[in-house]
């Protein structure tokens, strides 16, 4: 959250093609950084992005950026067809839910959130989608080791809201906090109506859709909260112009066509090991570049939600 067109990655088909060759070690070994590493790293982008771009607006540009450099070559490679009406208005929704609310409510809530903190709560989607899959899909009802999983994950919340780390601001932080886990509920839902939604064959023009429409939605909030009235660039810093370059090339193109291509060589379960590395690297990178204090409530927090997902996902897959 960051989720980076990231936040689209959920909604990848499952019948994406196998390579009849075994990928290489040193593919693998880049891939997996690149998720790792690059993903982690888009929170503290995403606080140094906002610094002098309002929220709204640099996500916008972030990803209509995106989607404005992958749809050409989505549609030229390969030469895919074009996408239907269809294929529009479904790609709107999930643009919808995906970005401009689940990445919105990251970059909303990074304002008076510690990045970290934003991403152990981001870190939590395998929880919430249990459930939303609970009532809004297969309507399987979680086992006790998933119940146990979501209580004590839930728990880790509790104990790093007891910290006062989500801000500074009085109430505002909780209430970041508490838009950062709506924007999951909204990205977990997506996921769930992604499969059973007609959309574009080829994963690639998918996600470019999802872009535009994601930055547009985002673009007119941006419009209707005043942020473009307000949006002075002669106050915008290098460093956040660099963040948001940062995050449209490698968040939402490099580091998604890498989880992509990880998606269809490897397990489900071994590409899912990002949502408990991401929240470890972004709050070591927010301590270390951004002097985001880790206390040890923190840590044993973290602890308690990082296991929880990792119970989820090897459990509840």
């Amino acid at each position: 959250m960051s989720r980076s067109a990231s936040r689209g990655r959920s909604s990848a088909p499952a019948h994406v093609a196998t390579p009849s060759a075994p990928p290489r070690t040193s593919s693998l070994i880049l891939a997996f950084a690149a998720v790792y590493l690059i993903w982690g790293s888009t929170y503290l982008a995403i606080r140094i992005a906002i610094e002098t771009i309002p929220p709204f607006t640099m996500a916008a540009a972030r990803f209509l950026a995106a989607g404005a450099l992958l749809y050409p070559w989505a549609r030229l490679k390969g030469k895919a067809p074009a996408p239907t009406a269809v294929h529009w208005r479904n790609t709107a929704l999930l643009g919808f839910l995906f970005l401009t609310v689940g990445n919105g409510a990251v970059v909303w809530a990074e304002q008076w959130v510690p990045s970290g903190l934003v991403a152990l709560l981001v870190g939590m989607l395998p929880l919430w989608m249990v459930l939303v899959d609970w009532f809004f899909g297969s309507g399987r009802r979680p086992g006790p080791l998933l119940v146990a999983g979501l209580i004590w994950g839930l728990a880790g919340v509790a104990l790093l809201a007891s910290t006062g780390g989500f801000g500074a601001r009085g109430t505002i932080g909780l209430v970041g906090a508490l838009g950062v886990s709506v924007g999951s509920i909204t990205w977990a839902y997506g996921s769930i109506r992604a499969r059973v939604i007609a959309l574009p064959a080829r994963m690639p023009l998918n996600t470019a859709m999802q872009m535009l429409w994601g930055g547009a939605f985002l673009l007119l909030i941006g419009a209707a909260t005043g942020e473009l009235a307000r949006l002075d660039p002669s106050v915008i810093a290098l460093r956040s112009v660099v963040a948001t370059a940062y995050l449209a090339v490698f968040g939402s193109l490099v580091a998604f066509s890498a989880f992509l291509w990880l998606n269809s060589v490897v397990s489900p379960a071994s590409v899912s090991t990002y949502a408990y590395v991401n929240p470890v690297v972004a709050l070591l990178l927010g301590w270390a570049f951004a002097g985001e204090e880790i206390t040890s409530r923190t840590l044993i927090a973290a602890a308690m939600i990082l296991s929880a997902v990792v119970l989820i996902t090897r459990r509840g897959r």
